[in-house]
Formats: structure tokens, sequence, C-alpha cells
């Protein structure tokens, strides 16, 4: 099975991070940062999104972003993504000035494998108004796969996008971006979806989930991952696959939490208090759980 195939081969070349129980990780997924535009579905959540960046930042926690951050299959040139959403991308820098932003590269950021590409866009960001250049995110070097390991245990957990094995958006991944620049971003702008996203599809959402499912029962190892925006946490005797959701949800942004040896899922969201104020609010979905009950071997 392909998705057996790229989940060994992500794994084998994937980073390896250590990890235990002092540790405050956050993961979140498909953005799909866009250029400010009526297809941009990241900007109803930019405020969600930046209120909890802020929360994880003064919290001290490590941010890994786990693939589509931006939508490059439909704007390809990265500034004008960073000029819509200069605050988002000041946010991200400061994690990363502190060695806490971790960068994996999905399916509609696949663009980011390429080192002179990585280079060209995301080391260095030119301020129009300003006219000068500044330093972004320089020496960032974007990966596929992420393996935690635990420093005291060895409990391992992979963290992929999601997207291997999924023909249309992996093997056959330029086609379908060719056909999103030029035909399915128009039609998305006026709510209609492409049938190819398993966001949209439920039948490759469940087969990616089951695909999913067998390489973790073959190889008794946790999974973090993202792409079918829908947000995934193991109930009580299911095989740990986790999924991060998405921050494109109509009204929300969700994430999943490890931190003091626990994980969690959360959703932040924008409520109205009992003055009528809006504010955003951190809810627990699912969890906490200790790591540990999630090790399989």
């Amino acid at each position: 099975m392909r998705t057996q195939q790229r989940l060994n081969e992500a794994y084998r070349q994937a980073r390896i991070e250590s990890f235990d129980d002092s540790s405050k990780i956050v993961f979140m997924s498909d953005c799909h940062r866009g250029t400010g535009g009526l297809a941009d579905e990241f900007t109803r959540n930019e405020n969600t999104y930046l209120h909890a960046l802020s929360h994880y930042y003064r919290s001290g926690y490590t941010y890994v972003e786990v693939g589509d951050g931006d939508e490059l299959w439909e704007h390809r040139e990265f500034k004008l993504i960073k000029d819509a959403h200069y605050d988002v991308f000041t946010a991200i820098k400061d994690f990363f000035d502190e060695g806490r932003f971790i960068l994996l590269w999905g399916n509609h950021n696949n663009y980011l494998r390429d080192p002179e590409y990585v280079k060209e866009h995301l080391f260095t960001y030119y301020h129009d108004h300003q006219q000068h250049t500044y330093e972004f995110l320089d020496g960032i070097e974007p990966i596929e796969a992420l393996v935690l390991r635990h420093a005291v245990t060895g409990q391992e957990i992979l963290v992929v996008h999601g997207h291997q094995g999924d023909f249309a958006n992996d093997q056959a991944w330029f086609l379908t971006a060719f056909s999103l620049k030029y035909y399915w971003q128009y039609l998305h702008a006026i709510g209609v979806q492409n049938p190819a996203s398993p966001a949209k599809n439920a039948f490759k959402r469940h087969r990616i989930e089951r695909n999913f499912s067998t390489w973790i029962a073959e190889h008794r190892m946790a999974v973090i991952c993202g792409h079918t925006h829908r947000f995934k946490y193991p109930r009580t005797g299911e095989l740990p696959y986790f999924n991060s959701g998405s921050c494109i949800y109509p009204t929300s942004v969700t994430a999943i939490e490890l931190e003091a040896g626990e994980i969690r899922i959360v959703r932040w969201r924008v409520v109205a208090g009992p003055d009528g104020v809006l504010h955003v609010e951190r809810q627990l979905l699912r969890g906490p759980d200790p790591v540990a009950s999630f090790d399989i071997r």
C-alpha cells in the first residue's frame, strides 16, 4: 500500500527531537494562509489564531506547524502571503528566534522541499513601505516528518502532515495543484469545494484514517497529523491516531497540546461574554491523558 511505503520513508528520514515530562509542545496544521482575498479562509480566524499563538509563546511552548501552513498551490509567490498576514509571521518569527518553531511541509506547501525556494522566500522579508530587507526565518529547514522520542522511556511519536499516500495530493500533486490554481480557487471563492480535498470528501477522509491506522498497528507507534481538517483524538481502545484538525473551521481553530507528560486537544473560538463583549476562549475537547498511555509497543 502506497501510504505504508510513504510513511516508512518519512519515518526513516525524520528529524528526531527529544522530549520529556517537562516539555511543552503545541501542534497546529492546515492554516492555508492565502493573500487575504475571497478564497482565503484563514482570514476569518486570523485574530483567534494570533491570540492562541500569543498564549503558547508566553507559556513557553514550542510551536510545531504540521503542514499546509501557507496556500502555495494557489499563490506560489510567498511575498503576497507574508504581506497579507504580516502579524502572523511576526508572531511565528518570535518562536523561531528562540528556537521554538518547527516547520513541516504538507501537500499545499510542498514547494518548501526545495532549499533554494526556502532561501529565497523565507530567509528574508522585504518591507515595501520602508524599502528595506529584514531577516526573517534565516536558516530554517522545513521537514516532512518529525519523530518525538521520550528521553526516559524511548516512546516515539511520528508527526507528519498526513497527505502521504493520498494519490491526488501526493503522487499526482502537480495535476491537483494545477487544477486548483487555474480552476478550483475561483469556484472556491464562491463556496464550491474541490472534491479532491479530503476536508470536503468523507470517503477520502475515512480511507486516509484507515490507512494511517494500519501503519500505526503495524509499527506500534502513535501518529500526530493534519490534512483531513477533522480533529481526532483516540478513544479508549482505539489506536493512537491524533489529528490536529485545522485553523480554518468556520468559527474556530484547533490544536493538540503536549505538556507535563500529558496530551490533549483544544479548540480556540470567539465567544460573547455575559456583558456582550467578544473574547477568544480556549476549550478543552478531549484529554488530558498521559502520553505514556498511548505507548503501544
